[in-house]
């Protein structure tokens, strides 16, 4: 097939080309940059130039695809101003989806997340979990309209659209968001934590689900992508293990971390996406937990184990310097 991707200069977007391009697929990708375009032809994609502010140029650029994968979107947990989140993941989701009916593309693949579920505080996410009915941040509520954008878009527009939900998606080349709580970890001597569950995905596993998604997905249909779920103190212990970080963990009560909240907002104000907002530990007191298995069941996706994507993490940061081998 001919596959048309955005976000293909990302973390996400840029492993799914990889998957893509390893199945012998025509690949496309949209690139708003000179970078952009490097990086997507240098994983074998063709390179177009423009961007999602653009319905006439994004549709140009899909003619001729059987599917598109619509992987661009912010992912921002404290954003000084919150506007470009909605531009981007709700109004560039929908526009995604028209350009691709404007184009004759009859298939599109939505790359939402894992927090648009929305499950309620202390329940295991699935994709027909009720939504609490509250955000936890702007982003979370960005995705979840989003979804619900795109979706709208392919029932009016009478195409297909199938959304997939990673949870956190951690591997090899990734060093920002929440892949730098295990960095920051692994160097620590001594390190400050909270002890909450979130669930992870290995990268290639998730651009393995949205080709699966691509092929075997119901339209309308969502899919969890999650590999499984850890705790906070489990997840430490592997980390231990595997590189002899931390020395200590001090856990802070979760008491002390939801009255530091109001502190972290005077301490963000003004500033451009500041590492810590009361948004951030929300989401951390929340935790996440989610079933992947529909995936599994419906689409034929076979995670690998958390602790061999840990391996994977930990062999690419010695091999670039940005830790040292493993302990003895």
């Amino acid at each position: 097939m001919t596959a048309f991707v955005t976000g293909g200069s990302g973390f996400v977007g840029g492993a799914v080309i990889r998957a893509l391009v390893a199945n012998g697929e025509d690949v496309r990708a949209l690139a708003r940059s000179t970078r952009a375009a490097e990086i997507v032809t240098g994983l074998g994609a063709g390179s177009v130039a423009g961007d999602l502010t653009d319905r006439s140029t994004l549709a140009d650029a899909m003619r001729g695809s059987d599917v598109v994968f619509h992987v661009a979107g912010l992912n921002r947990m404290c954003p000084r101003d919150p506007a470009e989140l909605y531009a981007t993941n709700v109004d560039g989701a929908a526009r995604a989806v028209h350009a691709a009916a404007d184009a004759g593309v009859a298939r599109v693949v939505v790359t939402s997340s894992s927090a648009a579920i929305g499950e309620p505080s202390g329940t295991v996410g699935r994709e027909d979990s009720p939504h609490r009915g509250t955000f936890l941040s702007h982003y979370e509520r960005s995705k979840f309209l989003g979804e619900r954008a795109a979706r709208a878009a392919g029932e009016e527009r009478g195409i297909d659209v199938v959304t997939v939900n990673p949870s956190s998606v951690q591997g090899p080349g990734r060093t920002t968001g929440s892949a730098r709580i295990l960095l920051s970890a692994a160097r620590a001597g001594t390190a400050i934590l909270l002890d909450t569950w979130f669930s992870i995905v290995d990268v290639d596993d998730c651009a393995t689900g949205h080709v699966l998604a691509a092929e075997r997905g119901v339209a309308g249909e969502r899919y969890l992508l999650s590999g499984g779920a850890v705790a906070m103190r489990s997840a430490i212990e592997m980390l231990h293990e595997a590189t002899g970080h931390p020395r200590r963990v001090v856990w802070v009560p979760r008491a002390l971390v939801r009255a530091s909240a109001p502190l972290t907002r005077l301490v963000a104000a003004g500033r451009e996406d500041a590492a810590v907002c009361p948004a951030l530990l929300r989401t951390l007191l929340h935790g996440h937990r989610y079933d992947g298995s529909r995936a599994t069941r419906e689409l034929g996706l076979v995670y690998r184990p958390l602790a061999e994507t840990l391996e994977r993490v930990l062999s690419w940061y010695r091999a670039r310097g940005i830790l040292p081998g493993p302990a003895a």
